[in-house]
């Protein structure tokens, strides 16, 4: 014959680690939940039809950011072939916001850079916009600082 006995104590373990792995379940799938709005509202952001220094601005202050029109600057380059470890770090931030360079590997492609204004940082903060044909591929918000910040641009959509 084989008797068990449980203790009080031990029936109040086991219900806490019942408490806490529901908590971890539920803190997993609330998580998901969440992603999944932030991957949702990125994926409602129109990226096409920008031909126009207006059109970029537009574009930037939907994000509740201010730029200074005067201020932009523009630089075309070829996307690398390649991607090195640089690259490959800020095309993950791309994709966070429903983008990907890797498309774009080998084309022409015009970075547009506004500086941001009425930003609360203790330095200049650039907004940036990389167009391929008419269209954003990439975009970001950046301070100028070395030990600074490079952000997604649609972080700040409301």
């Amino acid at each position: 014959m084989f008797i068990y006995s449980i203790r009080a104590t031990t029936v109040k373990l086991f219900g806490f680690i019942a408490l806490v792995v529901v908590l971890i379940v539920g803190l997993a799938i609330a998580g998901q939940t969440n992603s999944v709005s932030a991957m949702s509202s990125a994926t409602d952001i129109d990226y096409s039809g920008i031909k126009t220094k207006e059109d970029r601005i537009a574009f930037i202050e939907q994000f509740n950011l201010k730029v200074d029109p005067e201020s932009e600057s523009e630089t075309a380059f070829r996307m690398p072939e390649s991607f090195d470890r640089v690259i490959l770090g800020y095309n993950e931030l791309q994709r966070k916001q429903g983008l990907d360079l890797s498309k774009y590997k080998n084309k022409k492609v015009t970075r547009y850079t506004y500086e941001v204004t009425g930003y609360d940082y203790d330095g200049e903060v650039y907004a940036n916009l990389f167009i391929y044909r008419g269209k954003i591929v990439a975009c970001d918000i950046s301070s100028a600082d070395p030990e600074g910040f490079v952000l997604p641009l649609t972080l700040w959509k409301k």
